[in-house]
């Protein structure tokens, strides 16, 4: 199974752009451009905190999907 999420349309619905999430989350844009891009899979810690930042569960923000490689 593959992870994926939806980081880029929570940003969005709150209008932050990656530098200003990254700011707010603690860690680097180049961790928020990875994340949406799927190729770095966040700690629990980030993961909670993120949750906490778009205030929704979160289960809303990271879901697994079948690996189709």
């Amino acid at each position: 199974m593959a992870m994926e999420n939806n980081i880029k349309l929570f940003r969005a619905k709150l209008g932050y752009t990656q530098e200003d999430l990254a700011k707010k989350a603690n860690v680097t844009r180049q961790t928020i451009i990875a994340l949406e891009k799927g190729s770095y899979t966040p700690s629990l810690e980030l993961a909670f905190k993120l949750s906490d930042l778009f205030q929704v569960p979160i289960e809303e923000i990271f879901y697994r999907t079948e690996d189709t490689k």
